[in-house]
């Protein structure tokens, strides 16, 4: 693709989805099948719900947002971590997103890395930093 964008509009794609998760947002981590986009709705089990920082990132800076602290959450289920999907602070569990993203183990390649991707029930998730980037940057 010979498409390249300005840093400007970047930083201004990055803020918009900083201000669309708002203060407080979920990332709610997910084992079976990923639907077509964070606009469609799921039925899957969550697997551990955390929620994000207020707000969720910093100013874009180089097309990138650093994501502000993610509060640790104990796992409400057992399973395989497959996806994620970060919503509004208000969104119940399935319901749309602005965010979904595939989880893999370390060295996987995902888009959120865990050390695996077993989630035990009663066990904490933990997620120590975060940054996104759009396209081109």
């Amino acid at each position: 693709m010979a498409l390249t964008v300005s840093t400007a509009a970047r930083n201004g794609q990055m803020d918009a989805i900083t201000t669309a998760v708002g203060n407080a947002g979920k990332l709610r981590i997910y084992g079976g099948t990923r639907p077509a986009g964070p606009g469609t709705t799921t039925a899957e089990q969550v697997l551990a719900e955390l929620t994000c920082g207020s707000p969720f990132a910093g100013p874009a800076s180089g097309g990138a947002i650093t994501l502000g602290t993610i509060t640790s959450a104990v796992a409400g289920a057992s399973g395989t971590a497959v996806w994620f999907r970060i919503t509004t602070s208000g969104a119940s569990a399935g319901a749309a997103g602005v965010i979904d993203g595939s989880v893999t183990a370390t060295g996987g390649g995902g888009d959120l890395t865990f050390a695996t991707t077993t989630v035990t029930s009663g066990v904490t998730v933990s997620i120590s930093s975060g940054t996104l980037t759009a396209g081109n940057a």
